[in-house]
C-alpha cells in the first residue's frame, strides 16, 4: 500500500497532475474531507481538524519572527472541566504550530493505510524515509507558470508573476519553519518532473511508472 507525495511550485499543473495520478492508480486525494475522515479517527474533534498547508500559510513579519510568534490559524470549541469538575465549553485558539502537528500526524496514519496522494503540506519531511512512499517534485519554467497562473486565477500577466512569487516565497518559508527543509534540495525527491518539457498526462504516467518501478523493487 504505497503513498505518494507530491511537491509542486504554484502554476506548474502540480495539482492536476496529483489528481490524474489518483485516476490512474485508484488513489485517494488528500482533501479536507479525507482531512476530517482521519481527524475522527485520530480522535480530533472536527472544529480542530484544521487543514494548514503553504497554499493558505502567510510570510511572517520581521518583528514576528524575531519574537517566534505563532499566528493563529482557528478557534475551536472544546469541552473542558472546572475547577468544581462541572463540564463547559472553552474557545480555543490553534496557532500554526498546534495546526502543523495536527496535520503532519494526518499524514503519518495516512501512510499506514496507503493509497493516497498527498500534495504538500511538508510530505516529503514528514514521510521522509518511510518505506513504500514515493516523493515527487513537479517544477516548470515562468514562462509556463504565468500564463496557467493568468488563466486559472484570471489575472494580469503583472498580478500573476506577483502571485507566483508571493507564493514562492510563502511556500520556502513554511516548509523551512515547520519542516526544516530546503525547498530547492533535489535531494529529498525520488523522481523531478518538469512539465515545461512533458504534457500534464505523461507527467502523471511517468509517476505512476515510477512508482510501479519503486514497488517492483
Amino acid at each position: 500500500m504505497a503513498v505518494i507525495t507530491i511537491s509542486r511550485l504554484v502554476g506548474s499543473g502540480g495539482d492536476e497532475v496529483a489528481r490524474r495520478v489518483c485516476e490512474l492508480l485508484g488513489y485517494r486525494y488528500f482533501d479536507k474531507a479525507l482531512l476530517a475522515q482521519v481527524a475522527q479517527e485520530l480522535g480530533v474533534a472536527e472544529t480542530e481538524a484544521v487543514d494548514f498547508s503553504e497554499d493558505t500559510y502567510r510570510m511572517r513579519s520581521f518583528v514576528d519572527a524575531l519574537l517566534r510568534r505563532s499566528a493563529p490559524v482557528s478557534t475551536a470549541t472544546v469541552w473542558t472541566s472546572t475547577a468544581t469538575g462541572e463540564a463547559t465549553k472553552v474557545a480555543t485558539v490553534l496557532d500554526e504550530e498546534t495546526a502543523a502537528r495536527f496535520e503532519a500526524s494526518a499524514i503519518r496514519s495516512l501512510r499506514e493505510r496507503g493509497q493516497v496522494v498527498v500534495v504538500g503540506r511538508g510530505g516529503q519531511a514528514i514521510l521522509r524515509g518511510e518505506p513504500n512512499v514515493l516523493h515527487v517534485r513537479i517544477v516548470a519554467g515562468r514562462e509556463d507558470r504565468i500564463p496557467r497562473l493568468m488563466q486559472d486565477e484570471h489575472l494580469t500577466r503583472n498580478a500573476a508573476n506577483a502571485y507566483m512569487e508571493q507564493r514562492d516565497r510563502a511556500s520556502a518559508e513554511y516548509l523551512k519553519r515547520f519542516h526544516n527543509i530546503d525547498w530547492t534540495d533535489p535531494l529529498p525527491y525520488h523522481l523531478i518532473v518538469n512539465t515545461s518539457l512533458f504534457s500534464l498526462e505523461k507527467a502523471a504516467q511517468l509517476i505512476v511508472a515510477a512508482l510501479r518501478q519503486m514497488e517492483a523493487q
